[in-house]
């Protein structure tokens, strides 16, 4: 029984990074949110609630994306320099 449990730990635990969102998806994903909330913003369909709400999850993607940005760019650094 152990055996099996452990043999399904390691098969989750080999299988996790396929499931993970790389860089390139997140930032696909953030600019179709971009885009569907710029198309809002231009028919002005919505109540001030919304548009506030949708600026500031714009802000928010705005930020994490160059945080990733950043982070990439810091790895690449680090690793042209220890080559």
């Amino acid at each position: 029984m152990k055996l099996k449990a452990l043999a399904i730990a390691c098969a989750l635990g080999f299988a996790a990074p396929v499931f993970a969102d790389n860089d390139t998806a997140k930032d696909v994903k953030d600019s179709a949110a971009d885009a569907k909330d710029t198309v809002k913003d231009k028919t002005h369909s919505d109540s001030g609630m919304e548009k506030a709400g949708r600026k500031t999850d714009k802000a928010t993607r705005d930020a994490k994306r160059s945080a990733r940005h950043t982070k990439n760019h810091a790895k690449k650094k680090i690793h042209d320099e220890t080559k």
